[in-house]
């Protein structure tokens, strides 16, 4: 797979691996039915827990605020009785949630986590990734808790600390307490805080991690009246060049959450991404990729998707990301732009060939190939008898696809 591609997991998942790494999270479970959701609620009333908060798993934020298309507002709600619970999760399992981030299509919600609201007292942020600029991993916190961070980082620099780990050590006990002081915890808060930053951080590296978010998390007040640090929501992303090393966490991949045609996509190791404009990309190399994506805008069209087919693509997967490609009906031209460096141009070319004979492609097809055996390439493309555009330069090739599709 390509670096940037990740693999999102739902917050309960994100909760069992953090409580493997010993950071505290609520009690709770997840759900998918109503009654287990009633059977949980009981559990968790009869420990003494005086509410009950039930959360729709999908793979998006804004879960709160969302509504439901049923009309049913809101994707997580605060209980105070084991029939509210069930009530609840009877209005939110099998309906289509739409948040801020889903987009107007929404999720459908077929798990709900049910856990143990307890009594809050401060909210923070916590968040540990890769910076990218010095290549280290980065801890990332501001007692502005359960706010977006990119609002806080935009009002507020100040109140975002920032705490580099040197990847060769691993998190410091007193970078821990540095960050747990700088947030201002005191006493059993303190002790509790410097213990999950460990475990926060431990996570993020055991599991190669791209990124573990944690908003809020909270100082709680237990039964016993003590102080803790407890991560009451997590988000985690995983970097899928590594899940080949953690069988238990490809288990936890929701196809549900993902489009078709990226699942179909990731089969043959092709990275795509669908979007809503008319004219297809198939290229090679990410930065390409976004560079085709772009000039495509600039002369007038709209692109319909994100296609990186990789440095050493083979004619198979060239001939599977035209069928990809074909399955989106809002589709109705195509562009290639390939840069042969690794890449064998005749390869492409062939590829190209043997797709659209397969497929009967009876879209405008506008190829540009440069570098490595390109002579090649455009001599089977120009002998192949097919009806294509060739486009000289990607400015060109793009212009003339774009034309294409208007007429």
């Amino acid at each position: 797979m390509n670096p940037g591609f990740e693999m999102n997991i739902h917050e309960y998942q994100a909760k069992q691996l953090l409580a493997q790494y010993g950071v505290t999270v609520p009690p709770g479970d997840v759900c998918s039915t109503p009654e287990q959701a009633r059977a949980v609620a009981e559990k968790l009333f009869a420990a003494g827990n005086g509410l009950v908060v039930v959360k729709s798993q999908i793979h998006a934020g804004g879960r709160g605020k969302g509504t439901f298309k049923s009309g049913f507002q809101g994707g997580v709600k605060l209980c105070k009785s084991v029939e509210d619970v069930y009530e609840k999760a009877k209005a939110m399992l099998g309906q289509v949630l739409v948040t801020k981030q889903t987009g107007p299509d929404g999720r459908l919600v077929q798990k709900l986590l049910v856990a143990a609201a307890e009594e809050i007292k401060k909210e923070f942020y916590l968040a540990v990734l890769l910076d990218r600029a010095t290549s280290r991993p980065l801890i990332m916190a501001s007692t502005e808790g359960g706010m977006d961070i990119e609002e806080v980082a935009e009002k507020h620099p100040e109140k975002i600390i920032k705490e580099q780990i040197d990847p060769a050590v691993g998190i410091m006990p007193y970078q821990a307490r540095k960050i747990a002081s700088a947030l201002g915890l005191k006493g059993d808060a303190f002790n509790s805080g410097v213990k999950l930053l460990m475990g926060v951080y431990k996570t993020w590296w055991e599991c190669d991690a791209s990124m573990v978010e944690i908003n809020p998390l909270c100082i709680v007040v237990g039964a016993d009246g003590k102080e803790s640090l407890c991560a009451v929501d997590a988000k985690i992303g995983l970097d899928d060049n590594a899940l080949y090393r953690h069988k238990n966490i490809q288990e936890m991949r929701d196809l549900g959450e993902e489009a078709p045609l990226e699942i179909e996509a990731s089969k043959f190791a092709l990275n795509y991404i669908k979007l809503d404009g008319s004219i297809a990309c198939l290229v090679n190399g990410a930065g390409l990729a976004m560079a085709t994506m772009d000039i495509i805008q600039h002369y007038g069209g709209s692109p319909a998707n994100f296609l990186d087919v990789g440095g050493g693509a083979s004619k198979e997967q060239v001939t599977a990301a035209f069928k990809i490609i074909l399955q989106d009906p809002n589709v109705k031209g195509i562009l290639v732009n390939i840069f042969g460096g690794i890449m064998d141009c005749n390869v492409i070319a062939t590829g190209i060939v043997a797709a659209v004979k397969e497929t009967g492609l009876k879209l405008p097809l506008v190829v540009r190939l440069e570098g490595n055996n390109v002579v090649a390439g455009k001599k089977t493309l120009a002998e192949s008898g097919l009806t294509l555009i060739t486009g000289d330069t990607m400015a060109d090739a793009a212009q003339k696809v774009v034309k294409a599709v208007a007429a």
